[in-house]
């Protein structure tokens, strides 16, 4: 009984091991590959991904198992031996890709029907660690992909393509460096985005992340809105940094949400509110869930670019949340309060803001300098790692900071299998020529619309996106309706800034809305009103992606001409205070039956193209507000005299 419990006791202690192990290589691997040489990149990918499996089968374990330690009776071994076999199976595939790499290197090499096998092995181990780590929404696309790859000869249609043999999909998904598995997307994420995975995590575990938290109230306090206001800004300014909007639910949902609820609002709009605001980190510049540097790899328009690009969109979706709050006070009665924090803004505090500031104005200043992407995110690790020891905490306990650089590389492990299921997409949809059939599609479907056109990209970027974190959700859906919305005539910074935009709100669509299910529980409100209440608040960030797709200049760096860009702004800001009055039903007062209707048509003809149809919007709309300040007015007086 003994030897079973110590066994029992032995076995997570084991794979916790050689987790904090393989984390401890891959952060040591992305920081040298970031700072101080190149590796081979068949070598870097292939120790990438062996890393990766062994820390993904340990989290995959650690999630099935909670908080039971792994009993050896029947159930535990079968779990056991197929965790092993994952390991082992795994490995050999992707020593078999290293081999047949470094053949094709020194000769002319063909794939062999004996290279098939490990190949289709590496593809069903990560197609299941995806399972079990990212659920089955990515787990069936990565598989459908090869079930495409494989049987696709049969479907109807153009969804009908040539056949691939065994041999052929072997070379197309797991031996290539340019698709599949291995592909150009895994290169993006190991030389680039893992080193800011790791920053964004050292970020928040050198005490950054509640400093910011603290100054969001500061900021705030004189609002209506308190605690959502706050909510709101501490949420875009963390959730750049994490890369992940239920971590940034969870990050700075469990101290907003409470005091929003405080404030009076309802538990439904606090948990809406601080779901939509987490969700908007992931489009907020510089780091916008690694996104960011994945989009200017992609596009070939510079990282600087992207942020500048990202900036105006991302503010227009922030004052629409903040219009939100605003309206949602008014109609509840909630009057400017005393901010209700303990925790005041220290001198310690002060100093902690270093921490943020720093490495961010580092990554900045290297980018200015000409130095690469990667490297400025080496550079701002040193330079917080350098910083960290101003904060008491980390002096009285630096464990942390080396905590944080091993969750930080077990983030980007998981997301790295995540990856393997976007190569697998890459390959199957490159070899089948699937994405451009598709864009042929819908051009026909749009005859002479770009606006219909773009309905239809932003429906199957929605469905696409569904239930996915950021970066993938974003890849998978700039390769499949990429092609279709290049060809209507928009550049290609626009069409990834496009489907990004609603790969990112896919997180607030009901049914699959898992920003609005990972808050819910927080403020104890019902997921299904909390999914419908977060959906009505985060509207505009279905508006924004068509303005700027028909206004460009709203991007900056392309197209941008002062005045038009002044007056587009100007238009974008009285839309959303009038589309944001007419969801809630309320402005300085309730709003009659007619009134919301006009305030949604007017709207929506500001933002036309022509001046015929948005300067007589934008009167209408004046008056409508007119109309309401003096309805307003009176009432204050009738109030008074009586």
């Amino acid at each position: 009984m003994t030897g079973q419990t110590s066994a029992s006791g032995l076995t997570p202690r084991v794979f916790a091991l050689l987790s904090t192990l393989a984390c401890t290589a891959l952060g040591a691997i992305a920081l040298y590959s970031s700072g101080l040489g190149l590796l081979d990149p068949k070598l870097h990918r292939a120790a990438g991904f062996a890393l990766a499996l062994i820390v993904g089968v340990a989290a995959a374990r650690k999630k099935r198992l909670g908080n039971i330690d792994g009993s050896v009776d029947a159930k535990g071994l079968f779990h056991l031996v197929t965790d092993v076999v994952l390991i082992v199976a795994g490995l050999w595939s992707i020593w078999s890709f290293y081999f047949v790499q470094t053949q094709m290197e020194e000769a002319l090499y063909d794939v062999t029907r004996a290279d098939v096998w490990p190949a289709l092995a590496g593809l069903a181990v990560f197609l299941e660690l995806c399972r079990r780590l990212w659920g089955w929404g990515l787990f069936s696309v990565g598989a459908l992909a090869v079930l495409y790859l494989l049987f696709g000869q049969n479907s109807p249609g153009i969804m009908a393509h040539t056949g691939f043999t065994l041999t052929e999909v072997a070379e197309a998904l797991w031996y290539n460096t340019n698709k599949g598995v291995f592909g150009s997307v895994t290169n993006i994420v190991l030389t680039t985005v893992f080193i800011f995975i790791i920053f964004g995590v050292l970020l928040e575990g050198t005490g950054a992340g509640d400093t910011l938290l603290k100054f969001a109230f500061l900021a705030t306090r004189r609002t209506r809105g308190g605690p959502a206001h706050a909510a709101i800004l501490a949420s875009s300014m963390f959730g750049t940094m994490s890369g992940s909007t239920v971590a940034n639910i969870v990050g700075t949902g469990t101290f907003t949400i409470p005091m929003i609820k405080k404030r009076g609002f309802s538990p439904t709009f606090a948990a809406g509110i601080e779901a939509t605001a987490s969700s908007g980190g992931q489009i907020m510049p510089p780091i916008m869930g690694a996104a960011a540097l994945v989009m200017a790899d992609l596009t070939g328009v510079g990282y600087l670019n992207v942020i500048i690009a990202a900036l105006f969109p991302a503010l227009f979706y922030y004052f629409s949340l903040f219009s939100a709050v605003t309206v949602e006070a008014r109609r509840q009665g909630i009057e400017v309060q005393p901010l209700s924090v303990e925790d005041k803004i220290t001198r310690v505090d002060l100093i902690n803001s270093v921490l943020f500031v720093g490495p961010i104005l580092t990554v900045i200043g290297s980018l200015l300098m000409g130095l690469s992407t990667s490297k400025a995110g080496f550079y701002a690790v040193l330079v917080l790692l350098g910083l960290s020891i101003i904060n008491p905490e980390v002096r009285n306990n630096p464990r942390r900071v080396w905590q944080s650089f091993v969750d930080g590389a077990k983030s980007g492990a998981t997301l790295l299998i995540a990856i393997a299921a976007i190569g697998i997409l890459v390959g199957s949809l490159d070899s089948t020529g699937l994405g451009l059939k598709l864009a042929n599609v819908i051009a026909a479907v749009r005859g002479e619309s770009l606006f219909s056109a773009l309905l239809v990209a932003m429906a199957g970027a929605l469905i696409l996106g569904m239930g996915m974190p950021t970066l993938p959700a974003y890849l998978i859906i700039i390769l499949v309706m990429g092609p279709a919305i290049q060809a209507l005539g928009v550049s290609m910074l626009t069409a990834h800034m496009f489907v990004f935009y609603y790969g990112v709100a896919s997180s607030l669509t009901p049914p699959v809305a898992i920003a609005a299910y990972a808050a819910a529980p927080i403020a104890k409100a019902n997921p299904l009103m909390t999914a419908l209440m977060s959906f009505r608040l985060g509207m505009s960030k279905f508006i924004i992606p068509f303005i700027f797709a028909f206004y460009p200049t709203i991007l900056i760096i392309e197209e941008f001409s002062l005045l038009p860009f002044l007056w587009i702004v100007a238009r974008t800001c009285f839309c959303i205070w009038l589309f944001s009055s007419a969801l809630s039903g309320f402005d300085r007062g309730r709003l009659s039956l007619p009134e919301i209707p006009l305030r949604f048509a007017a709207a929506f003809g500001v933002l036309m193209l022509g001046p015929e149809f948005h300067l007589p919007a934008l009167a209408v709309g004046i008056a409508l507000i007119l109309f309401d300040v003096r309805r307003a007015r009176l009432t204050t007086q009738q109030e008074a005299l009586s």
